[in-house]
């Protein structure tokens, strides 16, 4: 290391292969939020790109810790709309931090006061973007938001790298399940939709005339197909997944 500007580049390398043995969202999820704290950040999001149509930011955020509240009352305030923000990773592929209170001056009265009394709330007016994109080209966006100093340069060219590989690893991820479930039969399908509904596997025997032994079969094939750990995260997959309703 020559200067404070130069990254760690063994430390990072180990958390890329961290990234990289993932084998589910949620331990990107964890990995992410992690993450945020030890760059002094409040939150992070992880998103696909909006469309020009997209009305709310939810639907095109893949995971994040963002407050629940701070993400309804911004797609309740149209926030997404005319956003600057958005704009910029429309058009730009490196990364940019942001402070709300410049990017507000750039709104019309109404949304600019709405978004900074809304992130100042939060406790999320400052933080970075980092434009990425996995390998069938989609594009994508990670940010870290709170209310730290800006990033360093070497904490920008940190989070750069590290963003670009976990944007890539839940695409696989998301391929990897998408390929599971291919898999997955009418019976298997059939169980995990009755236990969603909320019926065990003795009521669930009874509707579809089965053994309670066959059942828990299904399920449990499902459950190992699904790469999840119970039943309950096989359930909750596959409604991610669009499988079950």
């Amino acid at each position: 290391m020559t200067t404070n500007d130069t990254p760690d580049s063994s430390r990072i390398e180990a958390l890329v292969i961290e990234v990289k043995s993932f084998k589910t969202q949620f331990d990107v999820f964890r990995f992410m939020k992690r993450a945020t704290e030890q760059y002094g950040s409040r939150a992070f999001m992880v998103l696909n790109m909006p469309g020009a149509t997209s009305l709310d930011l939810s639907s095109s955020s893949i995971i994040t810790n963002w407050p629940a509240d701070l993400l309804t009352e911004f797609d309740q305030g149209a926030l997404l709309s005319g956003s600057p923000v958005l704009a910029v990773l429309r058009r730009a592929s490196i990364p940019f931090a942001y402070d709300i209170d410049e990017v507000a001056a750039q709104r019309d009265p109404r949304s600019a006061e709405l978004s900074k009394t809304l992130f100042h709330r939060f406790r999320m007016n400052r933080g970075a973007y980092f434009p990425v994109h996995d390998a069938t080209g989609a594009r994508g966006a990670v940010s870290f938001s709170g209310e730290r100093k800006p990033f360093t340069v070497r904490e920008m060219m940190e989070l750069s790298y590290l963003s670009a590989h976990v944007f890539n690893r839940l695409a696989e991820i998301r391929d990897m399940d998408s390929r599971n479930s291919d898999m997955l039969t009418e019976r298997e399908l059939d169980c995990l939709n009755w236990t969603a509904a909320g019926k065990t596997s003795v009521e669930i025997a009874e509707i579809l005339t089965l053994s309670e032994h066959t059942i828990n079969h299904y399920l449990n094939r499902a459950t190992k197909k699904l790469d999840a750990v119970n039943r309950t995260q096989a359930v909750a997959k596959a409604l991610r997944l669009g499988l079950i309703k």
